[in-house]
């Protein structure tokens, strides 16, 4: 009689509503219900709205509580210490009598908003019962005071709360699995699963501004989000009307569907510009305004862009003048001054007051699988190509990356990274922005002194950058300019063991290395806290598949190709411009080729040999050109080093190391080769010492360029 009551409460105070309650029914009589632990109602929510008289495990501490005493007169408990064996094997024994028990996998209510450690001790009860994993998510629970969230999230008492029931799971682990490894293997086996419904019941399916909006919702229009080098942190309401406006002037100078080049720096503008455009239903497309004017006019033949908005301020401090001049002759260019310049009070008003009301009225005028933006390749293989990411590809690897690390309105994020490549869009800008968490926004990955001084100045907690420019922040800091950095995350290039030493020993942190592509908005693997292996990119995020296409000459590894709700909608390529073309590879459509020689180990962390491009085949061997870079970089820490291949006529291919060493002498890489266990295939044919590497504007090798300043020199 109380349940239903109970029940009814809940539903008038929370407006809960559960979905999948199918899958409860189709899970079989023996069964492990895991759900995340958000608040003190969590029980209470699961008991009240799922059906049928199920046995509760609760933490042996909480069962104590004044408070829970009394409730334990209507709810079967199980009173479990996730670290005592014979409370798992006493939960064995229960679920193998085809009863259903509901754990708690973390052992606590989250403090971080996020999910916590998972007890390998679940994972366990449901391999050694055979019983199936049934994932639930609560969702809102979180926002009300019974959680344990108060200053790190906006708390209020009556928040809206959802329960989802995800299809049914089960736990394999090797047959041949020895004790203490099937424990391991069944408890990252659960946490998998448990971060593969964060993710896919999280909200990948609208649009940014819809996103926008709902992020709005949650941590209240008031909190800043976004600050850049002029000081001036911006809100969520300012930012909502700032976008607003912006739609209104823009959807004046251009047309319906339209894709508009920006060409603007890592600041506030540049967001509010973007968010502006999309609202507008037109295609922005980010320019690289560090490649010259010959590719900038590539990309603009390629997504068939008509229109360039800029600021003028930015184009004279950066001297672009000249290539704006002739980018001019094909594409008509817009000042933002001329179209923000001057704004009457009035029109102010009116978008702050749209922006209140954005809510209530039409939200954006596309779909979730429509273009959000088109990037471009970085070219350091061969021409950039135009990437159309869509809303839910953006969406997803938000959600994706969430679903591993855990931020939120606590952390202040320090993104320098140019919003021209997904790293510095999606993982430095968009994906904290949906998140309530703040982020200083600054012009140049470039400057290495200063931005350690703004780390310490803003409080950074999260730091995203590149190893060469992890290496240049960390040469120039201060010992104490992080400390209040909680993670450093890495991608775009491999960590060098020298860049990892120099943030170990000096600041006492450890960078997080990951891997993506711009093709798959970006992330596709990431190193976190909870699961860390040195050397690896980490473990693929969730909602991806993967498969390796095997490559000759290549026993321990393949090819990498993907498939996920974050992989790109297409190509747009110079001979058909403005047209997507879709992924597809060998393994059907939807997938896409990454072209990166990986292996993948027994618990899932993927270490990257090298492209495929970048193996040169000597006497019939595969020689992976990244690993001469490394050992250069090993035996010459300050230099850069770049290896290529090029045509031999006696061997077929060889390998040329360029690299601004000075006096670098072949016998010095001969003898730590030697003492590393690598044989003279792995040697250059030669050394060529250069003033400075060819770069990209990403701070990447140019490798067509110095392939091509070799080979002239060598006359192949």
């Amino acid at each position: 009689m109380i349940k239903p009551i109970i029940r009814l409460l809940l539903k008038t105070l929370y407006r809960v509503q559960v979905k999948g309650i199918e899958h409860f029914h189709s899970a079989g009589p023996r069964v492990l219900i895991v759900s995340n632990h958000t608040s003190f109602l969590d029980p209470i929510l699961l008991w009240a709205f799922l059906p049928d008289e199920i046995t509760f495990a609760i933490n042996t501490r909480i069962a104590e509580s004044w408070w829970v005493k009394p409730a334990l007169r209507w709810v079967r408990t199980f009173p479990m210490d996730p670290t005592n064996p014979m409370s798992v094997k006493t939960l064995t024994h229960h679920l193998r009598r085809d009863r259903r028990a509901v754990v708690f996998p973390e052992g606590r209510i989250t403090v971080t908003g996020s999910l916590m450690k998972i007890y390998d001790g679940s994972g366990l009860v449901a391999d050694k019962a055979g019983a199936a994993i049934l994932p639930v998510r609560i969702d809102g629970a979180q926002y009300t005071p019974f959680s344990r969230l108060k200053g790190v999230v906006r708390l209020r008492w009556l928040p809206p709360i959802s329960i989802n029931i995800l299809p049914p799971r089960t736990i394999s682990p090797p047959t041949d699995a020895q004790a203490e490894e099937r424990r391991r293997h069944a408890g990252l086996a659960l946490s998998d699963i448990m971060s593969e419904m964060m993710f896919a019941t999280g909200n990948h399916r609208g649009t940014l501004f819809s996103a926008l909006l709902d992020a709005r919702k949650v941590h209240g229009g008031k909190t800043l989000v976004l600050e850049d080098v002029e000081r001036k942190p911006v809100s969520y309401d300012r930012l909502i009307a700032h976008a607003l406006f912006a739609s209104e002037k823009l959807e004046c100078l251009t047309e319906t569907g339209e894709t508009v080049g920006i060409l603007l720096p890592t600041a506030i503008a540049t967001v509010v510009t973007l968010l502006g455009l999309q609202h507008a239903g037109r295609i922005p497309a980010m320019l690289n305004f560090s490649t010259g004017v010959s590719v900038l006019r590539g990309a603009c033949e390629t997504a068939a862009i008509r229109t360039v908005l800029t600021s003028r301020r930015f184009i004279d401090a950066a001297k672009l003048g000249d290539t704006l001049a002739q980018l001019e002759s094909g594409v008509r260019v817009i000042y933002l001054e001329e179209v923000f310049g001057d704004i009457p009070a009035l029109d102010k008003l009116r978008a702050f007051v749209k922006g209140r009301l954005a809510d209530y009225g039409r939200r954006d005028r596309a779909s979730a699988d429509s273009p959000a933006v088109i990037l471009f390749t970085s070219g350091s293989e061969g021409p950039p190509k135009g990437v159309a990411l869509s809303h839910a590809n953006l969406l997803s690897n938000r959600e994706q990356f969430a679903a591993r690390v855990d931020f939120g309105p606590q952390d202040v994020i320090l993104n320098a990274l140019p919003l021209f490549h997904s790293f510095g869009l999606t993982t430095g800008t968009l994906l904290p922005l949906l998140s309530g968490t703040r982020v200083f926004l600054y012009p140049s990955p470039l400057h290495y002194r200063i931005i350690p001084e703004v780390a310490y100045d803003i409080n950074a907690t999260i730091l995203f950058g590149t190893n060469t420019f992890l290496y240049g922040y960390g040469k120039h800091a201060h010992p104490y300019d992080f400390y209040s950095i909680r993670y450093v995350f890495a991608g775009a290039e491999k960590v060098q063991p020298e860049t990892r030493r120099l943030w170990a020993d000096k600041f006492g942190i450890r960078i997080m290395e990951g891997y993506g592509v711009t093709e798959t908005s970006p992330v596709l693997a990431a190193n976190t806290a909870m699961h860390y292996r040195e050397g690896t990119v980490g473990r693929l995020m969730p909602g991806i598949e993967y498969a390796l296409e095997p490559v000759e000459g290549i026993a321990d590894g393949g090819r990498l190709h993907v498939k996920g709700p974050n992989v790109m909608l297409g190509y747009l390529h110079a001979h058909a411009p403005g047209r997507i073309e879709p992924p597809a590879s060998c393994f059907g459509p939807g997938w896409y080729d990454t072209g990166d020689i990986v292996s993948v180990d027994e618990h899932g962390y993927v270490t990257i040999k090298g492209r495929a491009k970048r193996f040169a085949k000597i006497g019939g061997e595969m020689i992976s050109l990244a690993v001469i870079e490394e050992l250069a970089s090993r035996v010459w820490p300050d230099a850069r080093h770049a290896a290529v291949s090029l045509p031999d006529p006696r061997k077929g291919e060889q390998i040329v190391l360029a690299t601004d060493q000075p006096l670098a002498d072949r016998t010095l890489l001969f003898e730590r080769a030697r003492a590393e266990g690598l044989g003279e295939l792995y040697l250059p044919k030669r050394i060529r010492m250069l003033p400075a590497l060819p770069l990209l504007g990403s701070g990447k090798i140019d490798y067509p360029a110095l392939t091509a300043l070799l080979a002239a020199e060598t006359g192949a």
